[in-house]
């Protein structure tokens, strides 16, 4: 996949290495731009259907037009609400309701023949303060929980398909989560829960959702117990959702078998809120491994009946909760922040049956050249064309030999690490069409030569 020109002379033109992500197989450096040929035979939403699962992904409402909009339509089938429908969202002053944005993404959702999974009933976060500063007994925090749920279910009955009534009981070693709810009411919140939300729209399949619960621990187990014992007692519970918040290269080995014992229930099992971080800044190994651990979810979901499918937890990386809750820690979607598809994409594509078709190797390249130079200093440009394939983004560095550094450049971002540089699109000109150009210069220093910096294509 490599490719090297070189020029002995500095008014020639030269091949500088080029980061354009989408360009390359897995095993290849994927970092920042994206050609628009290298994209799955058919949308992921598709192939998922074929396999009778679904494929879905967390929203931003505000954000669902452009780009992330038309990947969110186009690749989907199911839509979770990030924030929109939590008891915070919904309901910020008693009594006092701003359902825009949850209106907002059901009603995209329906305009492009998608489901919506509401997210979340009953948690013990992102409650508004007036709910979790307040002097309540426990027959009026019943009341309150009861008349939630019969509002935000009754508003969307018959448009939500599927409800995480319950969210994040447990804590770690199993036991119930110290919360407003199981203070004051018990354990029996859940069923008390999961019963108005039935009666409230009796077509919607009712979920308890929690993370760290993927693979067999003792989480999990605290879990599968609540399940058995609310299918014993006849409380209404249709479902498991494993969020799947999950760190590169530790998928649970038990992942399967877990999802197996929910499914031996009676009850569907959906992995609701897939990411998978990794410590910055990415490379090729990361983004292969994470291409891995994306197909073994996948491949674990589809091996059991029961597992209705996978939502991710935001599909672009410029949409991620990771970074902010995790320092240092990102790059967890399928998508990166331009919206290029990731290993991990292709692993899911495939995982699901489909097949992906790179570009050529060479569609796109980029070229070095000095247009003049004198005792001090020199003004160069970097070109980049395609033939064969677009770009959506760029990124091309090269390494300088004799201590020769950028002083100023126009039309790109250029930065310098010791002889490392490396530029990237201004927000006007990340676009490179099929036989289409871009340009963008800048000015140096040097001192006693100006050799011809490394060129590989990368």
């Amino acid at each position: 996949m490599r490719t090297s020109r070189t020029s002995r002379t500095p008014g020639s033109s030269r091949t500088v290495r080029a980061l354009l992500a989408g360009a390359a197989t897995f095993g290849a450096l994927l970092t920042a731009g994206t050609t628009t040929a290298h994209a799955a035979d058919a949308p992921l939403r598709d192939l998922a259907a074929a396999q009778g699962r679904v494929m879905g992904t967390a929203v931003t409402g505000s954000k669902l037009t452009g780009t992330y909009g038309d990947i969110a339509g186009r690749e989907f089938n199911w839509l979770t609400p990030g924030n929109a429908m939590k008891w915070g969202s919904v309901e910020p002053a008693q009594g006092s309701f701003n359902w825009a944005e949850a209106d907002q993404i059901v009603d995209f959702a329906e305009a492009h023949g998608q489901e919506v999974r509401g997210h979340t009933l009953v948690w013990h976060s992102q409650n508004p303060s007036w709910l979790t500063n307040g002097s309540w007994t426990p027959a009026q925090l019943n009341t309150l929980l009861q008349n939630h749920i019969d509002t935000e279910v009754g508003r969307y009955k018959g448009r939500v398909a599927a409800w995480d009534v319950v969210n994040e009981p447990f804590d770690e070693d199993g036991t119930y989560r110290s919360t407003l709810w199981y203070d004051n009411l018990g354990a029996d919140y859940i069923a008390t829960a999961l019963t108005r939300a039935r009666a409230a729209d009796p077509a919607a399949k009712l979920y308890i959702n929690d993370y760290n619960v993927e693979g067999v621990n003792a989480k999990s187990t605290a879990l599968y117990n609540l399940v058995r014992s609310l299918k014993e007692r006849g409380v209404p519970i249709d479902g498991v959702g494993l969020q799947a918040h999950l760190i590169l290269g530790q998928v649970p080995s038990t992942l399967q078998q877990n999802i197996q014992r929910f499914a031996d229930l009676g009850v569907d099992v959906a992995i609701t809120e897939l990411d998978i971080r990794m410590q910055l800044p990415s490379d090729s190994a990361k983004l292969t491994q994470q291409a891995a651990d994306y197909k073994a979810v996948m491949n674990a979901c589809l091996a059991v009946s029961r597992c209705t499918g996978v939502t991710v937890w935001g599909f672009t990386d410029s949409d991620s909760w990771i970074p902010s809750t995790f320092p240092g820690q990102g790059a967890a979607t399928p998508y990166d922040e331009n919206y290029a598809p990731k290993p991990a994409y292709h692993a899911i594509a495939e995982a699901l049956g489909g097949t992906t078709t790179p570009p050529p190797t060479d569609a796109c390249t980029a070229a070095y050249s000095i247009g003049s130079q004198w005792n001090t200093g020199f003004t160069g440009q970097v070109r980049i064309a395609c033939s064969g394939a677009a770009l959506t983004s760029w990124k091309v560095s090269w390494t300088y030999g004799a201590g020769q550094r950028i002083t100023q450049a126009w039309n790109a971002n250029c930065t310098q690490s010791g002889a490392t540089v490396t530029c990237s699109n201004a927000p006007y000109n990340g676009t490179v069409s099929d036989g289409g150009a871009v340009t963008f210069g800048f000015n140096g220093s040097w001192s006693g030569s100006n050799p011809v910096p490394t060129v590989t294509l990368g």
